[in-house]
């Protein structure tokens, strides 16, 4: 009975939305050493990524870095408590606002200092209202924490989504027959039969004729 379940569940079409509902073609087993343990490691990895993706531009990581450990804790959610009940909680407008975000935020910071004037990402161009603060320092940390981290975990998340929910061709619709084609055909085999016995009817009269003529 479960063999045709899942059999049922895989034949169905899925969905390329990251927020499908569609429900996996393998059936979720929850296993009660992962959920716990993914419940106690996933708040330290979260932060851990933080960290990395804080102290980028001072010692080693980065935004990549960061942004592929978060995305990884989302991942490790996933196959603890299942890819749909993931899906459901990590909505597909946040997948997206992160992606599109972060390249907003990218984008602008190296169109400000062209428009003052300068290269794509000239730090020391950028509009900071204090002298003293190193504008170096801070464009370059505002481009690794809400740029490049935000698009790398966007990016990571919704082609995971993506993955597991699978690709289905769409269900092709039977082709139907035109009515026209159908009148043509029809008429076209009716002509054909008439023709046919036009030819054979007068040959058995005049056999019949014949064969009468002769006995008489």
């Amino acid at each position: 009975m479960s063999d045709d379940r899942s059999n049922d569940a895989a034949a169905r079409p899925r969905s390329n939305r990251l927020d499908s509902r569609t429900p996996q073609g393998t059936p979720y087993t929850e296993s009660q050493v992962i959920m716990p343990t993914v419940k106690v490691v996933a708040p330290f990895a979260f932060t851990y990524g933080l960290f990395v993706t804080f102290h980028g531009g001072g010692s080693p990581g980065g935004g990549f870095q960061g942004g592929a450990i978060m995305a990884a804790v989302v991942f490790m959610i996933a196959f603890a408590f299942g890819i749909e009940a993931t899906r459901r909680w990590l909505a597909n407008t946040v997948v997206v606002a992160l992606a599109v975000g972060g390249t907003l935020v990218f984008a602008g910071i190296g169109l400000t200092t062209i428009a003052r004037g300068g290269a794509f990402l000239q730090y020391e161009l950028l509009p900071v209202p204090l002298a003293e603060i190193d504008r170096v320092t801070y464009g370059m940390e505002a481009v690794e924490i809400l740029g490049i981290a935000a698009i790398v975990s966007g990016v990571l998340m919704g082609l995971f989504f993506v993955l597991a929910s699978g690709f289905a061709p769409e269900p092709s619709e039977p082709r139907e027959e035109t009515p026209e084609s159908g009148d043509a055909t029809a008429s076209g085999s009716a002509a054909a039969f008439d023709e046919a016995t036009a030819t054979d009817e007068p040959t058995t009269t005049d056999e019949t004729a014949v064969s009468d003529g002769g006995d008489r």
